[in-house]
């Protein structure tokens, strides 16, 4: 069994998935790959159930319904941990996040506990335009100035965890739900003293199938943002 695992949810991602899985092998590293599925309705699970059979290192859990972005991470992060995998590391299933950056990560979680790829520190680019861009950059700043964080980036699932160093952390303790999960991850690491160390990405824009980020996330994220600066009152 490899050191690292490398973990993606799929929710209607047909177009992308085996992409996915096929540019993180070429890569050629000693890792696992784990699949969470929410039991897509454009059958993204049946690729998965396909592909787990020809590739060695892939492993495939399919839940009966649409469960959670949040609770999809949570159940990764305890397999990884069940499993004894060193290194965890989470990203999309769209190909907006490059797997060329996975070597990076992995050097670094060598010598740290923590990792996210940011696209808003220097030398970090987004592809992102318009009022999704400027509504992601005005939301990360505000998340930064209200937490008091030293971190450029709260909401990319691009980030990776060295497990034998977080003995004692897990994401159960997250009590955010979808989207807002990604930053309570970040405020309870920094809460614990762990270091946010941040690494320059190139998010890219998805070419196929289509975002599913409800429009009520970004509420959701102010209400969970405003509980977690009443618990540091």
């Amino acid at each position: 069994m490899s050191k690292t695992l490398i973990f993606t949810a799929t929710y209607n991602e047909k177009e992308n998935i085996k992409h996915l899985i096929e540019n993180i092998n070429k890569l050629n590293l000693d890792i696992d790959i784990l699949v969470i599925d929410d039991n897509s309705p454009d059958k993204t699970w049946k690729i998965l159930q396909k592909l787990e059979k020809e590739i060695k290192n892939l492993k495939v859990i399919i839940r009966n319904s649409k469960c959670g972005l949040d609770t999809a991470h949570k159940l990764a992060f305890d397999y990884a941990k069940n499993q004894n995998y060193e290194k965890f590391i989470s990203m999309d299933a769209d190909l907006s996040h490059d797997p060329n950056e996975i070597p990076n990560m992995m050097n670094i979680l060598d010598k740290s506990s923590f990792v996210i790829g940011s696209r808003y520190m220097q030398g970090g680019k987004c592809e992102m335009t318009g009022f999704r861009l400027i509504l992601s950059i005005i939301g990360n700043k505000f998340i930064k100035k209200v937490l008091k964080i030293n971190c450029n980036e709260f909401t990319t699932s691009f980030r990776g965890f060295n497990l034998f160093k977080l003995d004692t952390f897990n994401l159960s303790i997250i009590n955010s739900k979808g989207y807002s999960f990604f930053m309570e991850t970040i405020y309870r690491l920094n809460k614990k003293g762990i270091k946010i160390k941040e690494i320059p990405i190139h998010f890219k824009n998805r070419q196929r199938g289509y975002s599913k980020i409800p429009s009520i996330e970004i509420f959701r994220t102010l209400k969970n943002l405003f509980f977690l600066y009443l618990n540091d009152k």
